[in-house]
């Protein structure tokens, strides 16, 4: 599995400490879990045109139920 490595000011790094432990997690850990559900997430170019075809089609899906 690839490595990424960040820099981070030490203001947030502190911040991510504190969180992590929070979260019961190893910092990395917690930046993985995190990473990974930002990335399954669809875009919101997708949600939005989602939401204006279901809003467009609104009353057609009334009629079909």
């Amino acid at each position: 599995m690839p490595a990424i490595a960040i820099s981070v000011t030490d203001e947030r790094a502190a911040q991510l400490r504190l969180r992590a432990a929070q979260a019961g997690l190893a910092p990395e850990e917690f930046l993985r879990l995190r990473v990974e559900q930002f990335l399954d997430q669809p875009d919101q170019e997708f949600q939005d045109a989602a939401a204006h075809v279901l809003q467009k089609n609104a009353e057609l899906y009334r009629r079909l139920s």
